[in-house]
This record gives structure tokens, C-alpha cells and sequence, in this order.
């Protein structure tokens, strides 16, 4: 797949330690590499967010996340590999293979492959990301990259732009042992 010269420039910002802000399924996202501490724990002041919470890592295919999912059983890979790429972020047990920055208290991570083609490209590029709503806490999630920019005016190393995926709903999110859902869709 050849990237447009815009998702080449927001790959090689997040590969240099940036926040970016970009349109996902339902609304605008941040998002960064989850391996740079620096970079994690910035957005999560921009976002207001504690840590403790944990971020969603969001992907373009089941396979940039074999490291967590290699050992897992046959039923649950099978549960992830029926349900995406689309709406549906797992929890997923991190088997502390993530650090806490990621993971916050929890013993899973949530996980989303995504079915957006502007995601898909950039994580083509990137690995993983970190995928939270691009809003600070309490407040709702952005829409458009108007709402995005007034939120954080001048505090985004990289806005890509872009249209939102046409869901009216963040994804859904279940917990991969028992299948319960934690928020619906």
C-alpha cells in the first residue's frame, strides 16, 4: 500500500515522539507511540486522564498485535479474528508484555483492529497506537477538527486530517475471558 504524503507526515511525527490528533470511526482521536513514555504521558495531561486507566492500542491487522495474542487460546483468537477489523475493542489480557503506562492498573489492555482506512494506513506505518478520544476528560468527544483544535489550541504536534469512519458510537468494548460487555457501542 503506497500512504498518501499526509499519513507519511503524521507516521514520522509519532515515530519522533509525538501527539497527533486524527479521525477514527465515530470521533477524533490522540494518539502516539505506546512505547514513549514521554509521548504517552503527555497526551494523558493534554487529556486530563490519569494513568491508572489505561489506553486503547489500535492497529490495522490481528497481527501487529501477535505479541500479546501468540500464546492465547484457539477460542479467543478466533472471538478477535471473527469481530475485526470493526467497531470492537477487547480487553485482552497483557501478560505484562506492555508497560504500565499503557496497561494503567488493569491486568488486560484493550485492543481495537480498525476498520477506518486513514487508521489503517497510519498504523501500517506506525505499529500500534495509542487510540483515546480527542477531548479532556469530562468533556465530549470530538466530532470535527474544529472541536480538536479548540480543545488544544497549538498543543498537537500534528493534526491529520481526514473524515470520521460515519458510526455514531465509539466502539464497543468486552472483556475477551468472559465475553461481557464494558460499554456498548
Amino acid at each position: 500500500m503506497v500512504s498518501s504524503w499526509k499519513v507519511q507526515q503524521a507516521a514520522r511525527v509519532v515515530r519522533n515522539g509525538g501527539v497527533i490528533a486524527y479521525p477514527t470511526e465515530a470521533v477524533w482521536g490522540l494518539g502516539c507511540d505506546p512505547w514513549c513514555s514521554e509521548a504517552v504521558y503527555r497526551l494523558l495531561a493534554l487529556k486530563e486522564r490519569p494513568v491508572e486507566k489505561g489506553l486503547i492500542l489500535v492497529a490495522d491487522t490481528i497481527r501487529q498485535f501477535d505479541f500479546l495474542l501468540d500464546d492465547l487460546p484457539e477460542a479467543w483468537l478466533t472471538r478477535l479474528a471473527s469481530t475485526w477489523p470493526g467497531p470492537n475493542t477487547w480487553l485482552v489480557p497483557h501478560q505484562n508484555r506492555l508497560p504500565e503506562w499503557i496497561t494503567g492498573e488493569h491486568d488486560s489492555v484493550a485492543l481495537r483492529v480498525s476498520d477506518h482506512s486513514l487508521v489503517g494506513e497510519l498504523c501500517a506505518l506506525t505499529g500500534p497506537l495509542v487510540s483515546t478520544s480527542a477531548n479532556p476528560s469530562g468533556r465530549p468527544a470530538a466530532r470535527s477538527r474544529l472541536r480538536v483544535e479548540q480543545y488544544f489550541p497549538k498543543q498537537l504536534d500534528h493534526v491529520l486530517g481526514g473524515y470520521l469512519g460515519g458510526r455514531k458510537n465509539p466502539s464497543l468494548i468486552r472483556d475477551l475471558r468472559t465475553g461481557k460487555v464494558v460499554r456498548e457501542a
